[in-house]
């Protein structure tokens, strides 16, 4: 019959190189993540104004110094489709003129 102590002692061992190994893997995972290059801004963004309708008031390019936290990225399709319905452009960077509108 085994012993009391090794029935515990055992497993505690295995638990042990189990975390190690769990700690090895998530201290690798953080260094490549620390290594990968932060994700390419948004060319546009899209403002939308405060309440409940959010509705689109000004389209940025993407690295305007006037866009708020209320911006969200968009595709350059985009845009131009905000700019052609009637959303203003950004007087300090100016997106119409960059996509050669108005």
């Amino acid at each position: 019959m085994p012993r009391p102590r090794t029935v515990v002692t055992a497993p505690r061992g295995e638990l042990s190189l189990a975390e190690r190994a769990l700690n090895t893997a998530e201290e690798r995972e953080a260094l490549a993540a620390r290594r990968r290059p932060p994700a390419e801004p948004p060319a546009w963004l899209i403002e939308r104004g405060i309440g409940v309708d959010r509705l689109p008031v000004r389209v940025h390019s993407g690295g305007c110094w006037d866009a708020r936290k209320r911006c969200t990225g968009m595709i350059i399709d985009e845009a131009r489709r905000a700019l052609a319905e009637g959303v203003q452009g950004c007087p300090h960077c100016r997106p119409d003129a960059a996509l050669g509108i108005g």
